[in-house]
């Protein structure tokens, strides 16, 4: 019997690819939770090679990169840009759902 791949596996897999993280890290922004946001950077991260690697393309300090993606980091917006950046993505910002309903309804 062929042995199934877990969710960890696929995942990290899946997130290889930038339109896939970026959908898994809007996903998680929706949810409102930072711990969260952080816990998918780290997942983003370990997909695109891992922190070492990150730390070298970000040219941010390995053990700050760590502390920054811990459950009790606080990454700086530039930080954060860095890391996108380097994970083909970048920050934007999107208005709230309940204004696309006013957009399409043609109100302003």
């Amino acid at each position: 019997m062929k042995r199934t791949k877990s969710f960890r596996e696929s995942l990290i897999k899946a997130l290889k690819n930038p339109i896939e993280a970026s959908e898994y890290l809007n996903a998680v922004l929706k949810e409102g939770d930072v711990n969260l946001l952080l816990a998918a950077l780290r997942d983003v991260a370990q997909a695109q090679g891992g922190i070492t690697k990150l730390s070298r393309q970000t040219k941010l300090n390995r053990a700050n990169l760590y502390q920054m993606l811990s459950k009790h980091g606080n990454p700086r917006i530039q930080s954060l840009e860095s890391i996108l950046k380097v994970f083909g993505l970048k920050v934007g910002v999107l208005p709230e759902e309940r204004f696309f309903h006013h957009r399409k309804a043609g109100l302003k």
